[in-house]
């Protein structure tokens, strides 16, 4: 399997839950897919065992500022969520998680560098890897 190099990572968000996704400028993603653990030990057992819960999808994503695109603000205020497609690379385009998301966005200004903002978001449903 190829190697790819994050430069060409891709995000698309919508504004609402019913809304289109469009991509937004970006320079970084994290997607968690930790699940719960439950621990299921007994008199014997030789060490802890556990079994599997569901999933605790969540994440983040941070870019600079655009004055021209509020996109990701529009978003944090959707009462019932967006729809979010995680492309690892625009050359692997058939690959992507997504799902539908609650997301929360914040922008950050310091004298010493650009403005910033960023994002985290939680599941709102189900989510999928594509393919």
């Amino acid at each position: 399997m190829p190697k790819y190099h994050g430069k060409r990572g891709v995000v698309y968000i919508s504004t609402t839950m019913a809304g289109t996704a469009s991509p937004v400028q970006l320079t970084e993603w994290t997607l968690n897919m930790a699940t719960d653990k439950t621990e299921v030990t007994s008199f014997g057992d030789a060490n802890k065992t556990y079994v599997q819960g569901l999933k605790d999808l969540s994440g983040t994503i941070s870019g600079f500022w655009d004055s021209a695109n509020d996109a990701l603000f529009d978003a944090a205020d959707s009462a019932d969520g967006v729809r979010m497609y995680l492309y690892p690379s625009a050359d692997a385009p058939t690959i992507f998680w997504e799902g539908p998301a609650f997301l929360d966005a914040s922008i950050s200004v310091g004298v010493g560098g650009a403005v910033a903002m960023s994002g985290s978001f939680v599941a709102a449903g189900s989510w999928t890897r594509r393919p």
